[in-house]
């Protein structure tokens, strides 16, 4: 990639790294770094090698087992100490031994972190920029200098924080990138420093890298690339610490469908595998997609309120700011008690059920939904009960692979607080033309439940050895009642290659997680095509 070019930069794998709640192994980032190639971005940072250890063995693995197609990978690290050589400082020998083509380094920037947190001068950290740098670019490294505080120190001292800037660019820094560290700027403000900024570095490159304290770090990111920045740092989801970095998906999405300024590499993934890749490293960091999010969130193109409905139902695009496909992601339609015929009739379009010349059926239906929403059901999240209402409604009824005679639980104790407890189910049904009685045990009585009428239907519906409940999810509906409160129960199950969710209502926890499980169970053997045995 030609240096002038526009430059994506990812950091989802040093700061990314940083959230609360996400611990990367080596194996981890070793499998998130292809989805970011596959992205098409340009430059991936995988950390400071030499200052962590598990870094140090990542750049060594990633020499031997990486083949990215369309990134370069980076070292990241800080400038020499005070009052030494860059040739001599340890951790700038181990910027070099990790034998990537680029290297970035952090620096202060702000005065007020030069004197206080480094304990040195001015002049002397313009020094260490510079001896850092030179090294680098004479060992045949691009490189990048991140600068520190950058905003908060020019808005502080200019003059000093502009010198830091110069500097780097002078010895040899590729780009000089402007960090909003402490994530407190507002776009006008970016957009102003950057352009004064312009005015005293020349052709020098600047790059953004912001932080979201703000809640602008998107934002303020696409400001300053207004200004001139050429270079946008970000992480997959906005994964950072505090409240996390830019979202690096939002602000490639806007860029390309908004601004029309392509920016990932050409022959990549790009943004129609966006959604994919960001759940996919969702699924490594082991944190929980957020629905919410623009663009790739479940929520993202989800409509419940019936107005909108109807609109969709003409025109899509009269209530969506783009095409849910150019980013990977689908439009979906919530069933509520806020939904009319319209809703009810697109969600049944998309479930597989045309209701369009059905004017009694979508009456009954959208009656159900909304008495069975005023009784504590929820089927915006449930899209497998859902179903089984249409096909009740709209079909022949809903399959019936087993009747169920009886079920019970029981949770025993033996001994005072802390002493172990068992739980065990009993499930009595027909299936087959047979009978079943099955006893499971489980950590829980829901668990126990679960493990019992899977035992009592397997023996007729072996597939159900593939399902799997993945999340469970309780609501207390009421909860001025005490403990005669309604609960309300959402399950999600997988059979390996899709997920499914179902929802339970009752008067406590057992009841509606039964009525969840058993939907469950109905609804997944429908999809795969089994027929009642």
């Amino acid at each position: 990639m030609s240096p002038t070019a526009f430059q994506v930069y990812d950091t989802t794998l040093r700061d990314g790294a940083q959230q609360e709640g996400i611990n990367l192994s080596v194996a981890d980032k070793l499998s998130i770094a292809p989805l970011l190639d596959e992205l098409g971005v340009g430059f991936i940072e995988g950390g400071w090698p030499g200052a962590v250890p598990k870094d140090t063995e990542f750049f060594k693995r990633a020499a031997k087992e990486l083949d990215l197609r369309n990134a370069e990978l980076c070292a990241f690290g800080a400038t020499r100490k005070a009052g030494t050589r860059a040739a001599d400082d340890p951790q700038v020998r181990a910027l070099l031994d990790a034998e990537t083509p680029v290297v970035t380094l952090v620096a202060k920037s702000d005065i007020r972190h030069v004197e206080r947190a480094l304990r040195t001068t001015g002049p002397e950290n313009l020094a260490m920029i510079a001896d850092t740098v030179q090294l680098l670019v004479r060992e045949g490294r691009r490189v990048f200098l991140d600068a520190e505080h950058f905003f908060d120190g020019y808005r502080f001292d200019a003059g000093y924080t502009r010198s830091a800037i110069i500097t780097a660019l002078e010895s040899g820094a590729e780009v000089a990138v402007l960090c909003d560290t402490n994530g407190g700027m507002l776009p006008s403000w970016v957009g102003e420093i950057v352009t004064e900024l312009r005015e005293s570095t020349g052709d020098g490159l600047l790059g953004i890298h912001a932080h979201n304290d703000s809640g602008c770090a998107v934002a303020n990111t696409l400001a300053a690339v207004a200004a001139g920045c050429v270079h946008v740092q970000g992480t997959i989801n906005g994964y950072g610490e505090r409240t996390g970095n830019a979202d690096l998906l939002s602000v490639l999405a806007n860029m390309e469908i908004k601004l029309d300024r392509p920016v990932l590499a050409a022959g990549s993934g790009g943004l129609s595998e966006m959604t994919r890749i960001a759940h996919a490293i969702s699924e490594i960091t082991n944190i929980s997609p957020f629905a919410r999010q623009p663009y790739v969130g479940a929520s993202a193109f989800a409509h419940k309120a019936g107005l909108h409905a109807s609109a969709i139902r003409v025109d899509p695009d009269m209530y969506q700011h783009t095409d849910p496909a150019t980013v990977g992601n689908d439009m979906r339609m919530l069933v509520s008690d806020m939904a009319g015929r319209a809703s009810v009739e697109l969600k049944g379009r998309e479930l597989g059920f045309d209701l369009a010349d059905r004017p009694d059926v979508l009456s009954r239906v959208t009656n159900r939904v909304k008495d069975a929403e005023a009784a504590g059901y929820t089927y915006e999240a449930a899209d497998a009960s859902f179903a089984l209402l249409l096909m009740e409604e709209a079909a022949d009824g809903r399959p019936r692979y087993f009747t169920v005679e009886s079920w019970r639980t029981i949770v025993e104790r033996n001994g005072g607080k802390g002493a172990p407890a068992s739980a065990e189910a009993t499930v009595k049904l027909t299936a087959g033309g047979e009978r079943f009685v099955s006893t499971g045990e489980g950590n829980g009585p829901v668990d126990a439940l679960d493990h019992a009428l899977r035992q009592a239907l397997a023996r007729v519906y072996p597939e159900l050895e593939d399902f799997v409940l993945i999340d469970f999810k309780v609501r207390i509906l009421d909860s001025q009642s005490g403990t005669g409160a309604t609960t309300r129960v959402l399950i999600e199950t997988t059979d390996g290659e899709t997920s499914w969710s179902t929802v339970g209502v009752g008067p406590n926890l057992i009841e509606a997680s039964w009525e969840a499980l058993t939907d469950s169970a109905v609804w997944g053997l429908h999809h795969r095509g089994i027929v009642p045995r």
